[in-house]
């Protein structure tokens, strides 16, 4: 494995990492009535450090 698919390797893992940990921590601060629209919301949660990323959701 060269260096360049190493470094891919590790940076698709810290997204996934971040990612995941961004998802448990939303929905540990919810309100247990407020799930639904915290579920909803987690895509923008992601999306929200990417620069230029689309944030209209249907």
């Amino acid at each position: 494995m060269d260096y360049f698919a190493l470094s891919a390797a590790i940076v698709l893992g810290l997204g996934i990492l971040c990612a995941t940990t961004v998802y448990i921590f939303a929905l540990l601060r919810a309100d247990q009535m407020d799930i639904v629209s915290v579920v909803r919301a987690l895509p923008d949660l992601v999306l929200a450090p990417l620069p230029g990323a689309a944030r209209e959701w249907a």
